[in-house]
Order: C-alpha cells, then sequence, then structure tokens
C-alpha cells in the first residue's frame, strides 16, 4: 500500500503548482489558502493585470534599481505579491480563521528559499484579514508553522527583527 501524504505537503504542494505560475525572475511564489479544509483562493507573484510581467520584459525592475540590496526596494518590483493575489481574490468572511500555504523558490536552481517569510507588508494584510495560521515550506517535506497571534505579539518594526 502507497503512503499517503499528509494534509500540510498536500496544501504546500497545490501552492507550489501554483508557484509555477509566477512571472518573476528572481522568486517563484505560491499560495494557497485553506478554511475549512477547503481552499479558498490561490496566488502567486506577477505584475498586476494590463502591465508587462518581468519574464516579458527580460530583466527584473528591482534589482536593477537595488543591485545590492536584497531585503528591500520592494516599491521597484513590479510584482503584486502571492499572499496579496490570494487575499485580493477572497472574501474576509472566509479568511477569518484560514491558513494560509506558502512555497517560495528560485527558478534558476530550483531550490526552495528555506527563509522565506512574508514581508512586512503581507504580514499586515494576513493580520488584517483574520487569517490564523501561515506553514511555509523549507524543503520538500519540511515546513515551518507561524501563527499569526505571534506577529501580532512581536511587533518586529517596533523590535527592530526585520525579516524579508
Amino acid at each position: 500500500m502507497e503512503n499517503r501524504i499528509d494534509k500540510v505537503n498536500y496544501y504546500l504542494d497545490i501552492a507550489k503548482a501554483v508557484a509555477s505560475r509566477s512571472t518573476c525572475l528572481r522568486k517563484k511564489i505560491g499560495c494557497v489558502i485553506v478554511n475549512h479544509d477547503e481552499i479558498i483562493s490561490t496566488g502567486y507573484n506577477g505584475a498586476p493585470r494590463g502591465r508587462e510581467n518581468c519574464i516579458d520584459i527580460g530583466f527584473c525592475s528591482k534589482k536593477k534599481f537595488f543591485p545590492d540590496v536584497s531585503h528591500a526596494g520592494y516599491d521597484a518590483c513590479r510584482s503584486v505579491h502571492a499572499e496579496q493575489n490570494a487575499m485580493i481574490s477572497a472574501k474576509r468572511q472566509e479568511m477569518i480563521g484560514a491558513t494560509l500555504y506558502l512555497v517560495s523558490y528560485r527558478p534558476d536552481t530550483m531550490q526552495y528559499d528555506e527563509k522565506s517569510n512574508c514581508c512586512q507588508m503581507c504580514r499586515k494584510m494576513i493580520i488584517n484579514s483574520g487569517i490564523e495560521k501561515v506553514i511555509v515550506r523549507d524543503t520538500d517535506t519540511k515546513y515551518r508553522v507561524i501563527s499569526v497571534s505571534e506577529w501580532i505579539k512581536h511587533d518586529d518594526l517596533l523590535e527592530g527583527n526585520i525579516y524579508y
């Protein structure tokens, strides 16, 4: 009898498939919002509807304008983040108490971004959306579970611990 994949990795695998639609040259990021074991919405990072994607114009504007800075310059990025796209497509009522599954990998190496986490703007939106938990994939089977209540209790911006 074949081993059955656990539910967390099942949803993370779906998030990885969603990430494959990403139009970013630097990172493929996908997410799935799930509540009561039902997928509420999905999102991947890419340019706003109607704008040219980085894969189409052939360069990353963030990298062009901020070549030496890896954790800043988000205003120069053409992409709407995966988490933002998923939340835009969901009703707040459906997100209250939900879990957001997040996968990030580098398209050049296909390696997971093991330090991946939601940026500060996405954290604020997740807090306001009512999502309770974020699960981030580190390897094909390992992941981190983040309680959104911890983001509320420990405000990284006030504590000086800014993670991207």
